[in-house]
């Protein structure tokens, strides 16, 4: 009868430390589902800011772009005139 008073404590001793186990990892994995959750979060605002980035940086190598075309047609232009002028006198 003693031992099974002394089993019967042992075993809900062991009840005890098991549920207080499964409370700790439970804790763990809320933390860990909450630092996912934010480091997502950081993830998504950083990829976004970095998206605008390179698209501010497509414009300005369009605007350059067209600004050197620019450029070039009006250099083409005065070098063909220049040829003009030269080969009339």
């Amino acid at each position: 009868m003693e031992q099974e008073t002394m089993l019967k404590e042992i075993l809900h001793a062991l009840q005890l430390h098991s549920e207080h186990v499964d409370n700790k990892f439970d804790q763990m994995s809320d933390k860990m589902d909450n630092m996912r959750s934010e480091l997502d979060t950081k993830m998504d605002r950083g990829f976004n800011r970095l998206g605008k980035k390179i698209d501010g940086i497509r414009v300005e190598l369009t605007e350059t772009q067209e600004t050197t075309d620019y450029l070039l047609s009006k250099t083409a232009r005065h070098q063909k005139k220049l040829r003009q002028f030269s080969e009339q006198q």
